[in-house]
């Protein structure tokens, strides 16, 4: 009876092909859709520039100025839909889609939170007189890309 042979070539093949599986199975593919995440990344940023409370701006909100409620939500749409987003659009990982999906989706309710406490801040003495057009494009743009990233998180099958 022969023996089977050892081949490196095929091994060497065969744990090529494995390992391109693996890294298959924990990406996702992007298509138009990362762009237009990109383009909504672009506009949260913009909207940073534009002003929240009052006459200060996103970027002022952010470090603090403007209320704590308007802050949060400064701090989770900058560090979800901005920071987490591009990390993930770069990485393409699986599950970075899911912290952008679940953490989008918090920030919306914190923006939401954040336009109502403009709304009412006559009755708490909180800082500004009606929520600003950058938070209102910051909640919307917000809002949109927790729909890209759900859309995508469940794009894998």
């Amino acid at each position: 009876m022969t023996e089977p042979k050892n081949h490196p070539e095929i091994d060497e093949l065969a744990a090529e092909i494995n390992e391109v599986g693996e890294r298959a199975a924990k990406t996702i593919e992007l298509g138009r859709r990362g762009f237009s995440i990109a383009v909504l990344v672009f506009v949260l940023l913009v909207a940073q520039l534009l002003p929240w409370v009052g006459d200060h701006a996103g970027w002022e909100v952010l470090l603090g100025r403007g209320g704590g409620i308007p802050q949060l939500f400064a701090a989770t749409s900058t560090g979800i839909g901005v920071f987490a987003s591009a990390v993930a659009l770069v990485t393409r990982r699986w599950w970075l889609a899911w912290v952008c999906a679940a953490g989008g989706w918090f920030a919306s309710v914190d923006g939401l939170l954040a336009i109502w406490s403009q709304q009412s801040s006559h009755a708490t003495g909180a800082a500004g007189g009606g929520p600003g057009a950058g938070l209102i494009v910051a909640w919307i743009a917000t809002v949109a890309l927790a729909c890209y990233w759900m859309r995508a998180a469940f794009s894998r099958s």
